[in-house]
C-alpha cells in the first residue's frame, strides 16, 4: 500500500524519463517514491525536496515556497539539497545507497536512487524487541562505519543515522539510505529549519553549533543502543540538563555483550564532542582491536582509553 502523505505527487504523474507509482514516505524536508524509468522500465527511488511545513504543491505540480519569512531557509535548503545529490552522485561504496541521477523540475529537485530489496534495522529491532545479538551487531555496523567513513572522506555528513536510515539488504548486507539531511562537513552551521530524530541526534544539531564526523558518530552509537534496548535512548537535550542514560557498560546489558562493545557505545555517546571517536576509522580501530585491551579495570577504563586514543594523556 502506498504510503499517503500529502501533496504528494500522484501515481501516474511523468517527471523527466521517470513514472511515479506510488508514494513510499516522507519527512520533514522530502517526499519520497517509488518509480518507473521509462528509458529500461527499472524502479526507481526518488527523492523530491519539499520542506512540508514551508511549502505548497500547485496545480501544475510545481513546489513553491508558502511565505517571504520562509523563503530563506527554503532557497538554502533548496541548494543544499541539489550540491549533495551531486555530491552523492560521486559516490560508489557497497554501503551507500547509489545515487544515480538528479535534476531540477517543478521548481524544486529530485534525487533518483536505485530500488533495494530488504528491510529497515528498526523493523528487525521492533520485532525483537532490541536484543539484537553481538553477532548481529558486529555484523552490520562495521560495515556501515565504511560507509559512513567514505561519506566523511568526501567532506560529507549524513546527519540523521537512525535504525530507519540503515536498509538491510539479502544476507544482512547494510545500506545507508536517506540523505535528506547530508550537508557538507565544510559547511557553517546555519539557523532555521533541519531534520533530526530525537534520541538520535547529538546536543550540538539541536542547538544549531558545529557539526562533524562525530555527530553522526554520535547517532551511530544511539543507533547500536537501540539495538540492544529496543528503543531510542533519552534525547540529547533532555541528557543536557539531567542525564539519566546510564552507561551501557554497567547496565544489565552485560549479560549479552562483551565489555568492549559497550564501552564503544559509551564512548559514541559522550554528550561532548570531543569525548566520542573523532572518525568513524577511529572507532572501527576500536572494535576491531583486541578485546583483552579493552577489559574493564575501573569504572571509567572506556573514558581513559578513549582519551588515550584521542592522545589526551
Amino acid at each position: 500500500m502506498a504510503h499517503k502523505t500529502k501533496h504528494a505527487l500522484k501515481k501516474g504523474t511523468q517527471i523527466e524519463n521517470y513514472l511515479i507509482d506510488k508514494t513510499l514516505g516522507g519527512g520533514g524536508f522530502s517526499v519520497v517514491y517509488l518509480a518507473t524509468d521509462l528509458n529500461n522500465n527499472e524502479q526507481v527511488v526518488i527523492k523530491e525536496y519539499f520542506p512540508g511545513t514551508i511549502s505548497d504543491r500547485l496545480k501544475d505540480n510545481s513546489v513553491r515556497c508558502n511565505s517571504d519569512e520562509h523563503s530563506r531557509y527554503f532557497t538554502i535548503g533548496f541548494k543544499r539539497f541539489l550540491e549533495e545529490a551531486a555530491s552523492l552522485a560521486k559516490l560508489q561504496h557497497p554501503n551507500i545507497v547509489r545515487v544515480h541521477n538528479f535534476f531540477r523540475a517543478n521548481n524544486t529537485v529530485y534525487m533518483v536512487m536505485d530500488y533495494e530489496y530488504g528491510k529497515e534495522l528498526r523493523h528487525y529491532i521492533k520485532q525483537h524487541g532490541g536484543k539484537l545479538t553481538e553477532k548481529f551487531i558486529r555484523t552490520v555496523f562495521p560495515e556501515v562505519l565504511h560507509g559512513l567513513d567514505e561519506l566523511h572522506r568526501n567532506h560529507l555528513l549524513h546527519l540523521d543515522i537512525k535504525p530507519a536510515n540503515i536498509f538491510l539488504r539479502p544476507g544482512g548486507k547494510p545500506l545507508l539510505i536517506d540523505f535528506g539531511a547530508a550537508r557538507s562537513a565544510l559547511e557553517p552551521a546555519t539557523p532555521g529549519p533541519q531534520t533530526l530524530t530525537r534520541g538520535f541526534a547529538p546536543i550540538e544539531q539541536h542547538q544549531h553549533k558545529a557539526v562533524g564526523p562525530w555527530s553522526d558518530i554520535y547517532a551511530l552509537g544511539a543507533s547500536m543502543y537501540a539495538c540492544m534496548s529496543g528503543k531510542a535512548p533519552p534525547t540529547a537535550t533532555d541528557r543536557i540538563i539531567k542525564d539519566t542514560l546510564k552507561p551501557a557498560s554497567i547496565t544489565n546489558f552485560g549479560r549479552n555483550y562483551s565489555t568492549q562493545l559497550l564501552e564503544a557505545v559509551d564512548w559514541c555517546m559522550q554528550l561532548h564532542y570531543a569525548d566520542r571517536p573523532q572518525s568513524a576509522h577511529q572507532l572501527l580501530e576500536f572494535l576491531d582491536s583486541e578485546y583483552e585491551e579493552y577489559t574493564l579495570r575501573s569504572k571509567d577504563s572506556w573514558y581513559q582509553k578513549a582519551l588515550g586514543l584521542l592522545g589526551n594523556k
